[in-house]
């Protein structure tokens, strides 16, 4: 039976686009291009997977864009997928625009042979056509169009200023409302043991907009969503018929995807011609991808790329720290001369330039990184990474890209957070940004080392060594408490993937996407830090500055009796609290406790200095038990406020965010606990 090939034109008010493509398609490509930072980004409802939603605005008309989850068909293997095939089933977009690489089309068509059947309007795109044309291969799209019946454009979604022919087809589609031909492959499916039979027991019109055809092969392959909803529209006696052929399938997608690939090099064999041209990378990608080289490779640049980062870095850093000596005397100034009383010139001048001055500084590392590990994910790198890292990351119950992030927050796990944008799966993503928070940042070790230095003297190495030890055991009960709900037991086995071409980076397009995921991150961060400090300068605001008239020093004294049940004195539970909005507050929080320098707020936001004999100040004040618990527990809190802004950013769940900051809270106050009563027994 063949199918209706057109719908009926009519004119369609604010169109909704959906992207639909495997991964590392080019997906988010077009999707950033299109919209640029006119984007919301969420989860579907209920759902542990990200949506992304978008609009451009072109002739006066406003074009919806739902960037749809990234995945390598249309079947039931995975809620993306589930989530992919109903959002374009149910009617929700007017024109579904497929992505395929034009380097690997052998490969990438097959979300196109999947798609085939699913009564939508379709456009595809030969995205990485200017890296097709490096390689040798022509592909001439008007004779893949006349074998389709829709729109076949050439692009190259990095190339902004050429969109002019996506337009074009866009708007064709939604006139003209063309849908992809699937007689060839109806023809080869019906070559397929018990598929006849099959596609006489599916309802004539089809199931929404998956007609009789798609719903036969889904049903062959042992698609059990497919296969429940299409036994509701049966009589018993079809019920029974439909169950005994679909459990008589065995290795149903086997031979479907036999239909598909062949199918697809029936379309590719007098549409594309040219011979593959040899890379001149082919001795570096053989050590790229070794069982012996290609992770001391990985980790060298990794950490290669963390030093450069650094470097893009340094005039948000540089800004971020002249804002308070430029800003605070002005605004002082400014407000007395309009006799503003003295508490909203510090709230404006403490806690409004102090948070602004705390988040562009930190946000610098964000920016270094993004565009760092973007630019080698661009270039095509990132893939064998991931693929050299995989069975190691998989026993974490992640992909090998997951390395990345963690080397990352060694130095800032903000930028360790942010990195795990390259992770296609959320959950594993969540998961990810939650092990990262267990490795020490370099704000840590820039604390750690002086404050074991100062109690343990020679010993001090054993303290680092220690913590190293802890950090391993850390990540893994991490992972079991975490892993079960985030990452299911069928996403955990090995990475099957072909590795992409390398290609040169396209700057703007890169830059676009980084000026974006920044400008999130500084928002986000901004707000985060902005309440944080005003609870916290409320906290210890006394009107004279003495520490003992705040309330943050009342709240210390009443609730000591519980701190020293985790061996801690007031003083360092208060420092400990303080490490929460940035680790380099632990050192300025104890030396105006115990030496009188600063404000408790100012030394939280690191605008106060520290006393020169702090050391021994803190060794006639507090035992060495005591600070071995401080030392831990420190080490292994919120690694800082903006970390945490970056977690949200990042995973768009508060619930989420909230439950790994409370799990490294009581993680980091038990450690304390456990440490300083064990450390008792042999410190006194």
């Amino acid at each position: 039976m063949s199918m209706v090939q057109t719908k009926t034109p009519v004119s369609v008010q604010d169109p909704v686009i959906a992207l639909l493509g495997q991964p590392n398609s080019g997906k988010s490509t077009l999707f950033n291009g299109l919209t640029g930072l006119r984007q919301h980004v969420g989860n579907w409802p209920g759902k542990t997977v990200e949506q992304k939603e978008g609009y451009f605005i072109r002739n006066g008309t406003k074009y919806t864009v739902a960037d749809l989850p990234g995945t390598y068909s249309l079947s039931a293997n995975s809620e993306e997928e589930i989530i992919t095939r109903n959002y374009i089933a149910e009617g929700k977009a007017d024109v579904v625009v497929i992505l395929a690489d034009a380097s690997q089309l052998e490969r990438s068509l097959f979300m196109l042979a999947d798609f085939a059947g699913i009564q939508t309007p379709a456009v595809l795109l030969l995205n990485l056509m200017d890296v097709a044309r490096e390689q040798g291969k022509n592909v001439d799209a008007t004779v893949l169009e006349r074998k389709l019946g829709i729109p076949v454009v050439p692009f190259s979604a990095t190339d902004v200023k050429h969109y002019d022919g996506f337009y074009q087809a866009l708007d064709r589609a939604l006139l003209e409302k063309p849908l992809l031909k699937t007689a060839a492959l109806e023809e080869k499916y019906r070559g397929l043991e018990r598929f006849a039979e099959l596609y006489s027991l599916m309802p004539r019109e089809g199931m929404g907009d998956y007609s009789p055809v798609w719903l036969a092969a889904k049903i062959l392959e042992g698609d059990a969503p497919v296969t429940v909803r299409v036994r509701e529209l049966l009589s018993s006696e079809k019920k029974a018929e439909l169950d005994a052929l679909a459990a008589a399938s065995q290795d149903g997608a086997l031979f479907t995807g036999e239909c598909k690939f062949a199918w697809i090099d029936a379309l590719l064999s007098d549409a594309v011609s040219g011979k593959k041209h040899a890379k001149s990378l082919g001795k570096f990608d053989r050590v790229a991808t070794s069982r012996k080289w290609g992770k001391p490779l990985a980790v060298g640049v990794i950490l290669l790329g963390l030093i450069a980062a650094f470097v893009p870095a340094a005039p948000f850093m540089i800004v971020g720290g002249l804002l308070p000596s430029l800003l605070s005397p002005a605004f002082t100034a400014g407000l007395t001369a309009i006799g503003a009383p003295q508490f909203l010139i510090g709230l404006v001048c403490d806690v409004g330039v102090n948070a602004l001055y705390f988040a562009i500084s930190m946000i610098g590392f964000v920016f270094g990184i993004t565009l760092v590990f973007g630019f080698i994910e661009e270039i095509g790198y990132m893939a064998r990474i991931s693929y050299v890292f995989d069975g190691t990351m998989s026993k974490l119950g992640l992909q090998g890209k997951a390395i990345m992030p963690f080397l990352v927050s060694f130095g800032c796990t903000i930028g360790g957070a942010a990195g795990t944008r390259v992770i296609d799966n959320w959950g594993q993503r969540v998961l990810t940004i939650s092990l990262a928070w267990a490795v020490p940042c370099a704000a840590t070790w820039a604390i750690v080392p002086m404050i074991s230095s100062v109690f343990f003297g020679v010993w001090a190495p054993l303290v680092i060594v220690a913590i190293f030890a802890v950090v391993l055991l850390h990540m893994w009960i991490t992972s079991k408490v975490f892993g079960r709900k985030l990452v299911d037991p069928e996403e955990r086995t090995g990475l099957i993937m072909e590795l992409p071409p390398y290609h040169k980076p396209k700057w703007g397009s890169l830059l676009r996407y980084v000026f974006g995921r920044t400008k999130d991150v500084l928002v986000r961060a901004l707000k985060v830090i902005l309440l944080i400090s005003l609870v916290f300068w409320l906290l210890s605001y006394s009107t004279d500055g003495d520490v003992t008239k705040s309330v943050i020093y009342q709240i210390g004294t009443f609730i000591e009796p519980v701190t020293h049940f985790f061996g801690l004195s007031w003083q360092t539970f208060l420092a400990f609290v303080s490490s929460a909005v940035s680790k380099e507050a632990a050192l300025g929080v104890l030396s105006s406790l115990y030496a009188g320098t600063g404000t408790i707020f100012a030394s939280t936001v690191g605008t106060a200095g520290q006393a020169a004999n702090l050391g021994e100040i803190l060794v006639a004040n507090i035992a060495p038990a005591e600070a071995l618990a401080f030392i831990f527990a420190v080490t292994f809190n919120i690694p800082c406020v903006v970390a945490v802004a970056s977690t949200y950013n990042e995973t768009h769940s508060a619930k989420w965010t909230a439950r790994i900051a409370l799990y490294y809270i009581c993680m980091a106050l038990l450690m304390s606990f456990v440490v300083y009563h064990v450390g008792a027994l042999f410190l006194g």
